[in-house]
């Protein structure tokens, strides 16, 4: 039996069967689930959320005269909950610059961040996972990147060590969706773009912390356990029973590899769904773009490079694609311009690929800083172009995200 109360009236062991609002008001990726926890129960009741609908036949019901002040219980008569509605439509937004999108995107991936970190622990100890109840963090994920794809992919990909398993779900959901609809595909197909790409590693609930951690090279023996997280994501998301055939699909088959030499199964070319082919793109492009635990982030211009290079890896025909849909320079990328001056790209340029917004910052002939100048290498008769990209490492600046990250000051890479 479904009863709607206030949320002063919950209380731990009721069965919370939908939370009232957004996802973005409460800290639960799942809407449905057991109160067990002091903690859990606090922050229902912090949230804002007014009132809940609890299941009085998988949990306690309203203590009797409890709560005199609350408003009175509403019960519906039913021994199942009704279907959910289908999805809506993705609402079109007007675009926004990378400026306005930037603080959204930088709320929203801290609280994805948080339901995923919810979502992986439910998984380890053994939950179903519905992926529906993950839908609306990926419709508000896509109508950010609608808004302006570089403010979320930037935002994202600015993970600490510790937090990168959870992180890397929400960032290739952006990027398959970014990539999405950048082939124009329709609302329906990006929506399930965005839930394989959050759902695709979520094998990795199932592997040894030690392992999934280790801040070096992983033995043979390691990367044995490694390579089970696409065919355990399979598998849970199977037993889920809410994923898609797509989604399980990009949970079992994100390392396959264009030429075969991939796995789980060593498929090739078409054999390879088109959504597993795009899950493969963005996997990789995160992993090595993001501090990991036993590495440090690969420059994202030199990225593309290389990516495009390694023949037989990835879809000829979706690299260019999954190129045009992040830039050719994306949003951090150290670039030399012809004026021998290195800078950092700090806003992408969807018209213009070759010509993004640049903030100088650096002499490259007389390895000494400048002044900070933001050039905008569109505009006709600009002052500079880029020449090449250059390897941060090798000059030894560790922040070139302080240049284009708005927020406290930091020190500058180069100063």
């Amino acid at each position: 039996m479904l009863k709607k109360i206030a949320v002063d009236q919950l209380r731990t062991g009721m069965y919370l069967h939908k939370l009232g609002g957004s996802w973005l008001k409460h800290p639960f990726w799942r809407s449905a689930f057991l109160l067990e926890s002091q903690d859990d129960l606090r922050s229902v009741r912090e949230s804002g959320i007014g009132e809940v609908w609890i299941d009085t036949a998988k949990g306690k019901d309203v203590e009797v005269g409890a709560a005199a002040g609350s408003a009175p219980a509403e019960t519906v008569e039913e021994a199942a909950p009704p279907p959910p509605p289908p999805p809506v439509a993705l609402p079109r937004h007007r675009p926004a610059s990378f400026e306005e999108e930037l603080e959204r995107a930088r709320g929203l991936c801290s609280l994805a961040g948080e339901a995923m970190a919810s979502m992986f622990s439910d998984a380890r100890m053994g939950c179903a996972i519905d992926t529906g109840t993950a839908l609306p963090m990926v419709e508000d994920i896509a109508a950010s990147v609608a808004r302006n794809p570089a403010a979320f992919i930037s935002i994202v990909r600015l993970k600490r060590r510790d937090d990168y398993t959870y992180m890397h779900s929400v960032a290739v959901c952006a990027l398959m969706v970014a990539l999405a609809q950048q082939l124009g595909w329709e609302e329906a197909r990006v929506r399930e773009a965005g839930m394989g790409g959050l759902m695709h590693d979520l094998g990795k609930a199932l592997t040894p912390l030690e392992v999934l951690n280790k801040p070096g090279r992983l033995t043979r023996e390691e990367f044995e356990i490694m390579k089970r997280h696409p065919e355990d994501g399979w598998r849970m998301l199977r037993e889920g029973g809410t994923a898609s055939d797509i989604v399980c699909d990009v949970a079992l088959h994100h390392h396959e590899k264009y030429d075969g030499t991939g796995y789980p199964h060593g498929l090739a070319g078409e054999d390879i769904s088109v959504f597993a082919r795009m899950g493969a793109l963005c996997d990789v492009y995160d992993a090595v773009t993001s501090v990991r635990s036993y590495k440090e982030p690969w420059d994202p211009a030199l990225t593309m490079r290389r990516m495009v290079s390694w023949k037989g890896h990835f879809d000829p025909v979706l690299t260019q694609a999954f190129v045009k849909s992040v830039g050719i320079y994306p949003v951090g990328s150290l670039v030399r311009l012809a004026s021998q001056r290195l800078a950092v790209v700090v806003e992408t340029n969807a018209q213009a690929l070759l010509h993004p917004r640049v903030k100088v910052f650096h002499s490259a002939s007389r390895h000494e800083p400048l002044p900070h100048v933001v050039l905008d290498l569109s505009r006709p008769h600009g002052q500079d172009r880029i020449i090449g990209v250059e390897d941060p490492q090798a000059w030894g600046f560790s922040d070139l995200d302080a240049l284009w990250l708005p927020g406290p000051a930091r020190r500058p890479a180069g100063s």
